[in-house]
C-alpha cells in the first residue's frame, strides 16, 4: 500500500500498531501496580529490536546459513527481497536478553514484569499476524477445503490462511491471561501459563501450515513446541512449588 510518494508495508504497520497498543496498555498495568509507565516504551522498544534480530538470525541458521555465507548483506537486508521470515523461538530469546539486562539494571522482579507483559505479548502476536496474512507470508498447506485462501505472491493454489487461524487463537489467549492478571497467587504465573497456551496453539496449527522441514511426522516447529510446552509446565511448577514453601 502506498501514501503518495511513501510505501507503507502492511506486516510493518501492524508491528507498530502492536507496539503502540502494547505501550498504552502496559503502561497503564504499570501504573497501577505502582511503576513508572515510562518502563513501558522502553522495555518493548529494547525487545522489538532484540526480538526481530533475534528471529532473523535463528530463521538464518535453521533455513538460510548457506546463503548467508554466500552474501550476508543479501540475507540480513530489511527491505525487499530479503525479508524472507522470522522465527518466534530466536524472537523470543532475542526479546528477552535486554528485558532481563533492563530488569537487572533497574532491580525490577523479572517475574513480576513478565506477568504484566505477557497478555501483549499474545495481543501483539494476534495484531502482527494479520499483517503475515495481508503481506502473504507464513501461509499454510495447499487445500481444497472452502476456507482455502490464494496468495497471489506465492502460486495459484488455495491454502490455509494460517496466518488467522494464530490471530484468532492469540486474541483468545490474551483474553484468558487478562482475565487471569488480576487473580494470579504467584509471580510468574500468568507468563508461564502464556508459554504453555503458545505451546499448545502454535502444535495444533503446525499441521495446517506449509512446513519446510520435517522430522518424522513432526514439524521441526512442532518439536521445538514440544520443548517449549515441557518447560513452560516444568516451571509452571517450580514457580507454584517455590510460592507453597514461601520463596
Amino acid at each position: 500500500m502506498a501514501v503518495g510518494t511513501i510505501k507503507i508495508f502492511s506486516w510493518g504497520f501492524m508491528l507498530a500498531l502492536a507496539v503502540l497498543i502494547a505501550i498504552i496498555g502496559i503502561g497503564r498495568c504499570l501504573e497501577r501496580e505502582g511503576f513508572k509507565r515510562e518502563i513501558a516504551a522502553d522495555l518493548i522498544l529494547l525487545c522489538v529490536v532484540g526480538g526481530v534480530l533475534g528471529g532473523r538470525i535463528a530463521y538464518i541458521i535453521t533455513y538460510e546459513w548457506i546463503d548467508f555465507i554466500r552474501n550476508p548483506l543479501a540475507v540480513l537486508s530489511l527491505h525487499g527481497e530479503g525479508i524472507r521470515g522470522l522465527v518466534w523461538y530466536g524472537s523470543l530469546a532475542g526479546g528477552l536478553l535486554p528485558f532481563v539486562v533492563y530488569l537487572r539494571r533497574k532491580e525490577l522482579s523479572f517475574w513480576a514484569m513478565a506477568d504484566i507483559f505477557a497478555p501483549f505479548l499474545a495481543l501483539g502476536y494476534a495484531i502482527v499476524r494479520i499483517g503475515c496474512f495481508l503481506n502473504g507470508c507464513c501461509y499454510g498447506a495447499i487445500t481444497s477445503s472452502k476456507w482455502g485462501v490464494v496468495f497471489p505472491a506465492v502460486d495459484g493454489f488455495y491454502r490455509y490462511p494460517t496466518q488467522l487461524y494464530s490471530s484468532a487463537l492469540n486474541l483468545v489467549l490474551f483474553a484468558i491471561l487478562f482475565w487471569l492478571y488480576p487473580r494470579r497467587r504467584f509471580n510468574g504465573q500468568v507468563f508461564t501459563v502464556y508459554i504453555i497456551g503458545y505451546a499448545l496453539y502454535r502444535f495444533i496449527v503446525e499441521f495446517f501450515r506449509d512446513s519446510l522441514i520435517m522430522i518424522g511426522v513432526l514439524s521441526l516447529g512442532q518439536v521445538y513446541t514440544l520443548i517449549l510446552l515441557l518447560l513452560g509446565i516444568a516451571l509452571y511448577y517450580y514457580l507454584q512449588a517455590r510460592y507453597k514453601k514461601g520463596l
